[in-house]
């Protein structure tokens, strides 16, 4: 059995669907489709949630108007039968209407979890139907029922598995079933979500229950290219990548994929490959174990980065220094990125500064602390990197950008550089330049 995920973009309009609709009929074998919401309708829910928050109960009204408005839109373009299209309707409103009781309640972030989960529901409502009466039978399965991953961090795969396999005996054998991403269940059963750009995190936690074949997310862009695209010209596809190598990637700032997508399948060897939506001949990037070749291969850059420099009262030798300003991120559960230490200094990156105001107040205690926003980390990400004889070119971004810090990771297979966001882009192009377009110029 295969897992395929399809995300907002691909679902994001009636000639989208129809070529999703294209894909899945070529499909001759068992498949479970993680479908995300359409393109845009997981911001009108959050903006219902932060009216909810507001007590604005006009806004709520108009945003749930224009939400069933929309999907009734595609009903009426999508089926042409009007005994389905009658029923289809109907189901949509009964949904809009759990949303309008939803808002009555009190906030609560299991509430905001209940509300921005609906639009998953309500897409794969239509596409079932849409995809029965156009001849590719399905069975519509509730992600709800079986997505109980207990931590987000580290998913339950085995209960996932075991619910999973339980909710399959009880239906009808199907080649093709159809379910949500984004939504799950925490360890006390209650709803909540797998975070923005989720539904790739919900295909791969599905691919590892069932030991999937292999697991396809489909975009609107053909694989993990060498740069970001939105910024840099001339940018290609990374024909193989190794778990990590793609964990790191979008960790960094790579939009095609969720961060935690690989999380599952340690150990599994489960083939994940990213594939183009509206171009599905072409070859995409397969992730898997094995990293193929060694050196540079992509860089991915991550905004709103913030650098704390810390500089004690005592030398950086003191006993347990490092320990004490380590164990308070830990309590103000605020993840650290980049680390360089001095004699006199320690600075490291951030990216939630949430807590940051506490942070600053317990370890002023202890020393000065300089805060800098704005920053971004470019990472370069490859393969035994050290190696690579184009390596050293990373470096001559020195001379014409002001970086604040670099690293070299785990492996000798990234290296970090920060620096400020206004030079985000005029960092990446010299990089694609010096380490790839050159290279393919001489090739």
């Amino acid at each position: 059995m295969k897992v395929l995920k399809f995300g907002g973009t691909s679902l994001g309009s009636i000639e989208s669907l129809s070529q999703v609709k294209d894909i899945l009929e070529k499909k001759n074998e068992e498949i479970i489709v993680v479908c995300s919401a359409m393109s845009g309708v997981t911001n009108q829910l959050v903006s219902i949630v932060e009216d909810v928050k507001n007590n604005n109960t006009i806004r709520i009204k108009e945003y749930l108007y224009n939400l069933e408005g929309k999907h009734i839109d595609v009903i009426h373009s999508l089926i042409v039968d009007n005994e389905v299209k009658e029923k289809l309707k109907k189901e949509i409103s009964n949904m809009i209407k759990e949303i309008s009781e939803l808002t009555k309640q009190q906030y609560s972030e299991s509430l905001k979890s209940k509300i921005i989960t609906y639009g998953e529901a309500l897409l794969t409502q239509i596409f079932s139907e849409y995809l029965n009466v156009s001849g590719v039978p399905n069975t519509l399965l509730k992600a709800k029922d079986f997505m109980l991953v207990d931590s987000i961090d580290k998913p339950n795969i085995e209960k996932v598995s075991t619910t999973l396999k339980s909710v399959l005996e009880h239906l009808p054998k199907s080649e093709v079933y159809i379910t949500q991403g984004f939504i799950c269940r925490d360890e006390n059963g209650i709803i909540t979500d797998l975070k923005r750009g989720g539904s790739d995190y919900s295909a791969t936690i599905i691919g590892a229950a069932i030991d999937a074949e292999e697991i396809e997310i489909w975009t609107d862009i053909d694989g993990l290219h060498n740069n970001d695209p939105r910024y840099v010209n001339n940018t290609e596809s990374v024909p193989y990548l190794s778990y990590a190598e793609a964990s790191k990637l979008a960790h960094f700032g790579a939009k095609i994929l969720h961060p935690k997508t690989v999380l599952p399948l340690a150990g599994k060897d489960i083939p994940v490959i990213l594939k183009n939506t509206f171009m599905p001949s072409k070859t995409g990037t397969v992730i898997s174990s094995d990293a193929y070749t060694k050196g540079v291969k992509a860089i991915s850059g991550k905004d709103k980065i913030t650098i704390v420099k810390i500089e004690p009262k005592v030398a950086l030798g003191g006993h347990g220094f490092l320990k004490e300003i380590f164990e308070i991120f830990d309590k103000h559960k605020t993840s650290i990125g980049v680390v360089i230490t001095s004699e006199e200094s320690i600075s490291l990156t951030i990216d939630d500064t949430s807590n940051l105001v506490e942070i600053v107040n317990e370890i002023e205690v202890h020393a000065e602390v300089n805060i800098d926003l704005l920053n971004t980390i470019i990472c370069i990400v490859g393969n035994s990197i050290i190696d690579d004889e184009k390596t050293h070119k990373i470096f001559d971004i020195l001379k014409h950008i002001p970086v604040k810090m670099i690293s070299l990771g785990k492996n000798d297979n990234n290296v970090s550089v920060v620096i400020d966001t206004e030079s985000k882009v005029e960092a990446l192009k010299y990089l694609q330049e010096k380490l790839f377009l050159r290279e393919k110029a001489f090739a």
